[in-house]
């Protein structure tokens, strides 16, 4: 079978010192996700009990400043593990849009247990997304509706519109005026404004009149614009889409050092990413466990062991004490 090959991949490593924040990067040939599908993928283990910090990647625009790496460098895209306490156990997905970063409104649970676990992010260019934990997909939706953006693509929609109907309507001043928005129409009850959109009354064509006569049962102040719709403005708000990607690194603070990252992968072949997974994180996940069972059972026996011998230089410290007190008393 013949696979596409990864964009970029990387060795592991390892964060060695606890409370303090870390920052490295690795640069590779920029590149466009521009119409395909964007993955990437890594593992992450927190061989110590991680009581807080960051498990999470980060991916970069090309330009960015390897030397001077901090939490003000922007990125395109944060993704992976952060616990913190009771209250953060996240998965964060967190994209950059319009200036801004934007945070996944779902509430993804990441694994807190001291073992090797893949994470996979799939951003698609049909605006859908998907995220994975140990191949199995945990969540998945609409980037557009998961991160809160249709308020601002509403915003954008409209200001395109009025624009359109600007250029549109130059020495065309008359159009609008036949149609009028019928007052009597009502909000049908299933309506849903997140998925259908802000609700309009229906327009209705202006009944023809002669000059100087206004037509019956039609009040001035319903007359409207007819809107022109824009079919731009999707392409505008790709959120999936980054021009310049051309680094990928950590940027997080940790309290308990420990943390192996590992299997990095950038790719736009979903499929070579699933097997890119089992045969790296998959191959492993069976030993490790099993080496993790056998270490539990020796420190048990070595716990075991080290109580029995304490009890029993309790009891020889006991009759040594008893001794001692006779041969003392012979001496009186």
């Amino acid at each position: 079978m013949n696979v596409k090959p990864p964009i970029a991949t990387f060795q592991g490593l390892q964060t060695t010192q606890n409370s303090r924040f870390y920052a490295i990067s690795a640069r590779f040939k920029p590149f466009s996700n521009k119409g395909k599908t964007l993955i990437i993928q890594y593992t992450v283990k927190h061989e110590q009990k991680m009581d807080c910090g960051g498990g999470y990647i980060k991916l970069f625009p090309a330009d960015v400043d390897q030397k001077n790496l901090n939490g003000k460098s922007q990125y395109y895209i944060m993704f992976g593990p952060d616990i913190c306490g009771f209250d953060v156990k996240k998965v964060h997905v967190i994209l950059h849009f319009k200036n801004q970063y934007h945070s996944n409104k779902k509430s993804i649970r990441c694994k807190v247990d001291g073992f090797t676990h893949l994470y996979t992010l799939i951003l698609r260019p049909d605006l859908t997304y998907e995220v994975k934990i140990d191949g199995q997909s945990i969540e998945s939706g609409s980037i557009e509706y998961d991160w809160q953006l249709t308020s601002l693509k509403k915003m954008e929609k409209a200001s395109a519109e009025s624009k359109d109907w600007d250029q549109a309507t130059e020495g065309k001043s008359q159009d609008w005026e036949k149609h009028f928005l019928d007052a009597r129409a009502s909000k049908p009850s299933d309506w849903n404004s997140e998925l259908d959109g802000d609700w309009q009354a229906p327009m209705l064509q202006k009944p023809p009149y002669q000059d100087g006569l206004k037509p019956e049962g039609i009040d001035k102040d319903v007359w409207l614009h007819q809107k022109m719709k824009n079919t731009n403005y999707l392409t505008e708000y790709d959120l999936s889409e980054f021009e310049n990607i051309g680094a990928i690194g950590l940027e997080l603070w940790q309290v308990r050092s420990g943390t192996i990252f590992d299997n990095f992968l950038i790719t736009d072949d979903e499929e070579y990413a699933e097997n890119f997974g089992k045969a790296t994180w998959g191959e492993t996940k069976g030993p490790e466990r099993e080496m993790d069972a056998i270490q539990a059972k020796e420190e048990v026996k070595k716990a075991r062991e080290e109580d029995e011998d304490e009890q029993m230089m309790g009891r020889f410290g006991g009759r040594e004490n008893i001794f001692k007190g006779f041969h003392k008393r012979n001496e009186l």
